[in-house]
């Protein structure tokens, strides 16, 4: 091998990087069928919702109704023919799972308002052009897209991305090494030439707010 030669980075496992379990072997279609079921009902939520301009609001009521009058007739029925009710699961969130879904929620929402705290009282101008420009692009790709196809394009891509990556991993990782070597360096010129001449904030008056 040349001295100018890159050593190769190992193979990473996408999917024990997804977990190893059930949504891994979906998003790999190592489960194919589990990956046709996402595919065809998020083509078909898209489809009901975006192109023949149904109602969210009254696709979830009109099932809801539907469902209550089912099973109201059903227990109505098995009473009246000595029949078993229907078999409904007892219908209540255990505190084990509000507590996880509240602890994760109190990660994500301390990161935003640390960010938010850097940005206002640290007057952390970089931190506030790295999100300025991921609002920015959220607000650009939002008004190409309504938010019901942006979530369909984030499931199509959910079963595409992973399975080429997973395919042609090395091939790409070179390519994003190029790319990352090439925004390093613009951004660091960036920073030398406007990022650092800009006044900021000395530690004694960071201190003394």
């Amino acid at each position: 091998m040349a001295m100018g030669d890159s050593v190769p980075t190992p193979r990473i496992s996408v999917h024990q990087s997804f977990g190893g379990g059930l949504v891994a072997d979906v998003l790999l279609w190592r489960k194919w069928c589990g990956g046709v079921v996402m595919l065809a009902s998020a083509t078909t939520f898209w489809c009901l919702f975006e192109l023949a301009g149904y109602s969210i609001l009254s696709f979830v009521a009109n099932v809801l109704l539907l469902l209550v009058v089912i099973l109201f007739f059903w227990a109505k029925s098995a009473s009246l023919l000595n029949r078993p009710l229907p078999p409904l699961p007892n219908l209540e969130i255990s505190e084990r799972t509000a507590g996880k879904i509240a602890d994760e929620l109190q990660v994500w929402v301390n990161i935003a308002l640390s960010i938010a705290h850097d940005i206002t009282l640290g007057r952390n101008l970089k931190l506030l052009l790295k999100v300025g420009v991921a609002l920015w692009f959220v607000s650009f790709i939002g008004s190409f897209f309504s938010f019901l196809t942006v979530v369909y394009i984030g499931v199509i891509l959910s079963l595409s991305v992973p399975v080429l990556y997973d395919k042609y991993q090395h091939h790409i990782d070179e390519k994003l090494s190029v790319t990352n070597k090439i925004i390093q360096t613009q951004y660091r010129k960036i920073d030398e030439t406007v990022l650092r001449k800009l006044p900021l904030p000395s530690k004694k008056e960071k201190k003394m707010q």
